[in-house]
């Protein structure tokens, strides 16, 4: 069997994708006055900028509650990885979101938190055809120096995609 030619391989079709951001400061500053819980409530309701990542993988907050929170987003196929389905990272990023963003609602003013480690279990494949993924954190267990969070991904049908646990750093004010 021969090499392929350069006359062989056909070229792919381009395609393009816009992505548009508020600026990630007024968002972080509208937080620091708010109470975990009221800042998810605002950015669901529009009154705060969602953050850059947000705008750039499209996904966005459906539901919140203390300790709980709900994303939606609908990956296309610029998230494709080179076997063409959806790239994991993408499917970890909505996890990691989810729940950093549902340990957030259990958070006092001024306090912030970063992830320290996120496990993922991939159970099926993804492509752009899936529609609207929900994706649900809840935290398991808060704390005032680790917290503690799961989650899943579903498809629009509620088959489990994917699921995760992270545990997370609360990070006192000053600090």
């Amino acid at each position: 069997m021969s090499e392929p030619t350069p006359s062989d391989v056909v070229a792919p079709a381009v395609r393009e994708k816009t992505v548009t951001w508020e600026d990630p400061m007024v968002t972080a500053g509208a937080g620091a006055t708010r109470t975990g819980l009221e800042f998810m409530r605002a950015m669901m309701a529009g009154e705060v900028p969602a953050p850059p990542i947000a705008r750039l993988m499209g996904f966005g907050v459906r539901d919140v509650s203390e300790g709980d929170v709900t994303f939606v987003g609908t990956p296309d196929e610029s998230v494709y990885n080179p076997i063409g389905m959806v790239h994991g990272g993408y499917v970890c990023t909505l996890l990691d979101s989810a729940l950093g963003c549902a340990v957030h609602t259990t958070l006092p003013v001024g306090v912030a938190y970063t992830s320290i480690e996120i496990k993922v279990n991939y159970l099926r494949a993804v492509h752009a055809n899936a529609g609207e993924l929900a994706v649900r954190g809840r935290v398991t267990k808060p704390g005032r120096r680790v917290a503690f969070a799961e989650g899943d991904v579903r498809d629009g049908s509620g088959k489990v995609l994917a699921t995760a646990q992270s545990s997370l750093l609360i990070i006192a004010p000053g600090a």
